[in-house]
């Protein structure tokens, strides 16, 4: 727990973790794949996560981009999908079943949730709720399902928009469910975020686009360090924990725009 807040960094790869694992921050959620939305990871990933990383790995299942209306097929592959993470240490699966008429998928949702807590492990349903029509009801449906955690934009293009949606949700169920405010938050809206919305925790992409021969999406250690120092995260005798190679990426200008799930 960091100046008490929870902070949840989003990888993308083993890169990812080692880099958000520098930082005194509370969970990861690794996915495969972040210019596609996050899929998921591969087992030799969350191996390497574990090795290399204290803190706990929530796991993403997302069989493909676009949409979260499955085929029995894919809904199979999931649920192998979860059960292999599982089994080789992940401490939570982040996954989201909706209907065709943009309702919570109850039956696929209980499923994985009652698959997941045999485990022991995490429940927490993705941004697919950010595509409801209803969030009220439809949060309601993932409590009765017994879902741990939702991450939600408050149904809103990134959090900060969706603040007062988060702050309703937070107020009405957040005694019953953890509401995880993420998309789009970085350091020039993380303490107005929180302020409103009444969240004490965040998931955060911290992602640039870097170059090599081509673009894909890393965390960026700068953007990480920056909302710590807005949250008063500095440690008093490390006010920075941005490394050389840091430093060098910067000057080199290999990071360029922000990239945000």
């Amino acid at each position: 727990m960091f100046h008490a807040f929870t902070v949840e960094i989003c990888a993308g790869g083993i890169e990812d973790v080692i880099t958000a694992s520098r930082f005194p921050i509370d969970r990861i959620e690794l996915n495969s794949a972040l210019e596609l939305g996050g899929l998921t990871p591969s087992i030799a990933s969350l191996k390497q996560a574990k090795a290399k990383s204290t803190v706990p790995i929530m796991c993403m299942v997302r069989p493909r981009p676009a949409g979260f209306v499955y085929t029995e097929q894919e809904v199979e592959l999931m649920k192998q999908d979860a059960r292999i993470l599982l089994e080789n240490g992940a401490d939570g699966i982040v996954f989201g079943f909706l209907n065709p008429d943009h309702t919570v998928d109850r039956k696929r949702t209980e499923e994985f949730v009652a698959l997941i807590h045999s485990y022991g492990r995490t429940a927490v349903f993705h941004r697919a709720f950010d595509l409801v029509n209803d969030p009220d009801s439809s949060i309601q449906d993932l409590i009765a399902c017994g879902i741990d955690r939702l991450l939600t934009s408050g149904c809103a293009e990134t959090a900060p928009l969706g603040a007062p949606v988060l702050k309703t949700l937070q107020e009405r169920y957040g005694r019953e469910i953890e509401i995880l405010p993420g998309c789009g938050i970085g350091s020039e809206n993380v303490v107005q975020l929180l302020s409103v919305s009444g969240c004490r925790c965040f998931h955060m992409t911290a992602k640039s686009m870097r170059q090599d021969d081509g673009e894909y999406a890393a965390v960026d250690a700068r953007r990480i360090q920056a909302v710590m120092d807005v949250l008063g995260a500095s440690i008093r005798k490390k006010p920075s924990l941005l490394t050389r190679e840091d430093d060098e990426l910067l000057k080199q200008e290999q990071y360029e725009k922000p990239f945000d799930l």
